[in-house]
């Protein structure tokens, strides 16, 4: 009987110590096969039942660069908490979603506009959502986020809220408002907002409030277009009280260090292409670091790009596709970018994730498709095995995995050995 036990315990303890390697390697190797790799392009699944039409709300949360919100065209809104690997629909709805964004200061507060059917808000990171007061019938276009007031740009003016669940309109009432920014977070609050050129003036007008919304000035800055598409204010530099602000045209890009008193351009010429700016986002806590993108407006010219000097040199992260519609970058020091692209050839939206490490990005494959199911790279049925494994970034990971499997051989050989001797 002792023998016996000698015999079958150590047998049982050496069953039982495999399956647990082989569950831990099985596991090692699955969790970094999914991790996005740096500075690569990869294609994310798409959004359920996204028609032939591009998508325009995206946002990451701020305390988790996994759990992503975007809008499909059928007014969906859905959720992912493993970085794009998967969807759930967290609201039905009819109307085309503009635009989402989680608020910087409030936690667990996300917004989102539609077009002509307000503004649904969720107090929970975008578990749940509800229909926002007081923004019923209004096409909403923009939220910017201070610390305790929010402000919503829609088709007529500017609507505010204290806590993103009840809305009143506050100026510009006669006005499309297609951008706005919180240039002081703190009261009296500062913004500025903008809308499209006037044809009597043929100005491009730019709006400033000092006072929370409470009255606006209009201000008119040498700068070229007639769309004001998308402003963007940064981080307080380390000295001084102002923070940058930067103004995307539908004709071009320019910078503000002065709360809209001058502005630089930073396109045209040797600069960035003269073409549209329909995205700019700084990233967190660095007031010279922010990204910013361009649809192309039907033509080429589109594309995505970083600065990290504040914009007197810009670098190319090389999109898989040109047509950028969305952006949206997590919190952290080595950002993760989700994008959201278009090809107007095909009406076929994409998504991609890229780990931005400030490598000049990779990717994707040749042969990925923009439709992948998830966030590997698609083969094509001409790729051996052996080349696809090889070419995966994931290479070193496998690598691990399988020489825990050898080890856990050998000893099971040394094992039957012993006992057979």
């Amino acid at each position: 009987m002792i023998i016996g036990r000698l015999v079958t315990l150590p047998g049982q303890r050496l069953a039982a110590t495999f399956g647990a390697l082989w569950v831990l390697a099985i596991a090692t190797v699955s969790a970094f096969a999914d991790t996005v790799p740096d500075a690569t392009w990869v294609a994310i699944k798409p959004l359920p039942h996204q028609s032939r039409s591009a998508v325009f709300a995206l946002a990451v949360d701020p305390a988790n660069n996994q759990f992503i919100l975007a809008g499909n065209s059928e007014g969906s809104l859905l959720r992912s908490t493993t970085g794009g690997s998967s969807w759930t629909t967290v609201h039905s709805g009819k109307a085309t979603l503009t635009t989402v964004a989680y608020s910087s200061y409030a936690s667990g507060l996300v917004l989102a506009g539609t077009r002509g059917s307000g503004a649904l808000v969720s107090r929970d990171g975008g578990g749940t959502w509800s229909s926002a007061q007081g923004l019923e019938g209004r096409t909403v276009r923009v939220f910017a986020f201070a610390l305790t007031l929010v402000a919503a740009g829609t088709d007529r003016g500017v609507y505010v809220s204290p806590d993103g669940v009840s809305w009143s309109p506050s100026g510009l009432g006669d006005r499309s408002i297609d951008a706005l920014a919180v240039e002081a977070i703190h009261a009296p609050v500062r913004l500025v907002a903008g809308t499209d050129s006037q044809a009597s003036t043929g100005t491009l007008p730019l709006y400033q409030s000092v006072d929370g919304a409470a009255s606006w000035t209009p201000f008119s800055p040498p700068i070229s277009g007639n769309i004001v598409v998308k402003i963007a204010a940064g981080p307080l530099p380390p000295t001084g009280n102002v923070r940058p602000l930067v103004v995307g045209t539908n004709t071009g890009l320019f910078e503000s260090k002065d709360n809209g008193s001058t502005f630089t351009p930073l396109s045209g010429g040797a600069l960035m292409p003269t073409t549209d700016y329909t995205q700019v986002t700084f990233i967190t806590d660095h007031f010279d670091h922010f990204y910013v993108a361009s649809d192309g407006g039907g033509s080429k010219s589109g594309g995505l790009w970083r600065t990290n000097d504040g914009g007197q040199n810009f670098a190319s992260l090389r999109p898989p596709e040109a047509s950028v519609t969305a952006l949206a970058v997590s919190s952290d020091e080595a950002p993760t970018l989700y994008v959201a692209t278009f090809q107007p050839s095909t009406h076929v939206a994409s998504l991609w994730a890229l780990h931005d490490t400030g490598a000049t990005p990779q990717g994707p494959a040749a042969n990925e498709s923009p439709a992948a199911s998830g966030s590997r790279p698609a083969h094509s049925g001409g790729d051996s095995v052996i080349s696809q494994i090889l070419a995966a970034p994931q290479l070193p990971y496998v690598g691990l995995g399988l020489g825990a499997l050898a080890v856990i051989l050998t000893a099971v050989v040394a094992h039957l050995r012993s006992r057979y001797r």
